[in-house]
């Protein structure tokens, strides 16, 4: 046997072929140039992975990069009527917004009825004790009224904090779950309201909704918080809450401020409201969930940024053929965030009593 025959067959040996030289050589050339090709496919694929995950990293423009604008500013807007009534059917060139006098492109526009996530801030101080009853039915009507499927939760206030769902259930659209967080504190003490409100505000950012909104029942009255009203103002200004007040007053009382309630309406885009009698209470939050769900949602980019922590004022106009003078109430502005407020920092939070 010659040579080259042994070396063949020596390769015929190691490759485990039992045929003929000729047609072992054809089939085990092509079974390893197939081993090859698995082998480095395999080795490949945690390189191709390492590409697909950091799409970030390629900024050559590519089609499929997708960049979101952090920049964007979020609307809720009422619009009335000059008899005060709700405005529907309105679409996105009926509206106009200016933000520090500049005419703002409209990036986003809906006017649907959503979920909301609603907390509901009470005043348990003392001077509150005759109203207590009259605080718990306006609550409850206003969750009567409100969509199915809003996230509501209830912080309870007098010279402690304390949020009135147990600790495990941070929100319900359970009525019995609301009635019972709002009935077991007692209206005893001081008040704390601006840490309330603080409180609140912080509580809100944990909601999956949105739309976010704030239900304040109280005189307007503070003289115990850690929190100044120039601070609660800010980190209501940074955030995008409505904060709507019922402000239940009494003449007899020294300690109340509607200025205060007014002044957190206007600044988030909502409104207060001072019944003269308890009667007026029902109503007055069944008006409210009706604002709330009949809201257009606008939002736009602005067309000047200037990252440098200052206020920006904001001003939406609505005009419509047929529908007479509208009027828009929406926020007055934001605060750029160039520094968060730190939110319930010194709050004295206390676990719910029930």
């Amino acid at each position: 046997m010659t040579g080259s025959a042994k070396r063949v067959q020596i390769s015929d040996y190691y490759l485990g072929s039992c045929i003929t030289r000729t047609g072992f050589i054809k089939k085990n050339v092509c079974t390893l140039w197939c081993l090859i090709i698995l082998i480095v496919i395999i080795l490949l694929q945690p390189l191709a992975g390492a590409q697909i995950s950091t799409p970030s990293q390629n900024d050559s423009g590519d089609e499929y990069t997708i960049k979101l604008n952090a920049n964007m500013v979020i609307l809720s807007a009422t619009v009335l009527d000059r008899h005060n009534a709700l405005v529907a059917g309105l679409g996105k060139d009926n509206f106009q917004i200016y933000e520090d006098g500049v005419l703002q492109q409209i990036k986003h526009f809906s006017h649907e009825d959503v979920p909301v996530t609603v907390g509901l801030v009470v005043d348990n101080s003392g001077s509150m004790g005759p109203k207590r009853t009259d605080v718990i039915v306006a609550a409850m009507a206003f969750a009567r009224s409100s969509n199915p499927q809003d996230q509501m939760f209830v912080v309870n206030f007098n010279e402690h904090v304390s949020y009135g769902l147990p600790a495990n259930i941070p929100f319900t659209d359970r009525q019995d779950q609301l009635q019972r967080a709002l009935s077991t504190i007692e209206t005893i003490g001081e008040t704390a309201l601006y840490d309330g409100v603080a409180v609140a505000l912080d509580h809100l950012k944990q909601g999956k909704c949105d739309k976010k909104v704030l239900i304040l029942i109280s005189d307007g009255g503070d003289n115990l918080s850690k929190h100044s009203l120039a601070q609660v103002i800010e980190m209501a200004k940074h955030s995008v809450a409505i904060i709507y007040v019922i402000g239940i007053l009494d003449e007899q009382d020294g300690d109340q401020n509607p200025g205060v309630l007014k002044r957190f309406a206007k600044e988030t885009g909502g409104e207060a409201f001072f019944p003269e009698s308890s009667k007026e209470i029902p109503s007055i939050c069944e008006g409210i969930a009706r604002d709330i769900r009949n809201q257009y949602s606008l939002a736009y980019v602005p067309s000047i940024e200037k990252p440098d922590g200052g206020y920006r004022t904001i001003a939406v106009q609505a005009r419509s053929p047929g529908h007479g003078r509208l009027s828009v109430r929406t926020r007055a502005g934001y605060s750029v965030p160039e520094a968060l407020p730190t939110s319930v920092q010194g709050a004295d939070v206390h676990e719910p009593h029930n």
